[in-house]
Formats: structure tokens, sequence, C-alpha cells
């Protein structure tokens, strides 16, 4: 593979499957600002992001092949979520950490718990289900700010920015679709 033009996904997921550590810088390149973004609304804390986007890559690097991620910003940002996550969380026992995290569990904390038994990883699957659903019937530019901020981990303020809207605009539609989705949850039997 000639040439630095590795704007499309399956040529950097080719490298990958070469072995080619060419595959990492591309993806770097490409995606790089994009997981560290993730990671960083997380944490708040760049050195942080930095380590959990190195996770990101070695993670890719092992998974791609055998995996070939249907569309590779997702398969990356999915990674970098769970990474920045589980680092959050052992922050937080540390009694570190920071970022929207915090702000935005106590958000959906009265919708989605955060237990750990079996039965309650087997509801919460279900749950993304009915979540993934639900925001099908959420007009479009809602169901980008309700994901900007809860799977992003976007602050009000940069939303509004995006979105050319006062914050307390963004504060009212989160609230508002969080009591829908715990009205359509607690209608399909979800205990909330």
């Amino acid at each position: 593979m000639k040439g630095s033009d590795f704007t499309e996904d399956s040529k950097i997921i080719e490298l990958y499957f070469e072995r080619s550590e060419q595959a990492v810088f591309e993806t770097d390149k490409k995606y790089g600002g994009y997981c560290l973004a993730i990671s960083k609304n997380i944490l708040g804390s760049e050195e942080d992001a930095k380590e959990c986007l190195n996770d990101t890559y070695l993670a890719a690097w092992n998974s791609i092949p055998p995996k070939i991620p249907e569309k590779l910003s997702l398969f990356l940002g999915k990674i970098t979520r769970n990474f920045s996550l589980n680092r959050y969380r052992k922050n937080e026992t540390k009694k570190r950490g920071g970022g929207e995290t915090k702000i935005v569990f106590d958000e959906i904390d009265e919708i989605v718990s955060g237990k750990d038994n079996v039965e309650e990883k087997f509801e919460r699957k279900e749950i993304v289900g009915a979540i993934n659903e639900f925001l099908k019937t959420v007009p479009e530019e809602k169901r980008s700010i309700f994901i900007c901020r809860y799977w992003y981990f976007d602050s009000i303020e940069d939303i509004a920015k995006r979105f050319g809207k006062k914050e307390s605009g963004i504060y009212s539609l989160l609230n508002r679709t969080r009591k829908n989705l715990k009205e359509y949850l607690a209608e399909r039997g979800f205990e909330i």
C-alpha cells in the first residue's frame, strides 16, 4: 500500500491484517483526536486520556484480525470509552477523577442503575436494547444531543455551542428526554 492517503477505513483495516505498524499510525492520524476527546470528557485528565488512547490502539491491534469492524470510528470510540470508564472507576476508588463523568452518572442514575449481579447484567442488556429503540423515536437533533451527553460525556456548554442553543435549553431538553425515556422503560416493564 503506497502513499499516505489512508482516508478510507478499509485501507487502515487492511494494514492491520498485514500486521503493519503503519496501521496504528494511520489510526492515530485519522481518529486520535476523536478518541482522545471521548477519553478526556470522561476522565478530565489529558495524561490519563493519552494512556487510554494507547490502550485503545493496542486493543485494536489485538482485535483486528480476526475482527473486521463495520465502522472503524465506532469500534475505536467504544474501546476508548470502555477503557476510560474503567480508568474513571479506578480513579474514583482512589478519590481522583473528574471530567463530566460524575455529573452524567448522576443525571442518568435514576434511569439505569449500576448494580452488578448476573440478573441485573442481563436486564442491563435488555435496557440497552430498549434505550436504542427509544432513541429511534426521538427526533434526530434531540437524539444527537442525548448521545453527545450520555455516550460521549460532552459538557452542557460544549453541546450548546455545537447545536447553537442556550445551555438552559440543553438542560431542559435533556431533562424532558430523560423523563420520556424513564416513562418508555417503565411502560415496557423495567423497574426504574
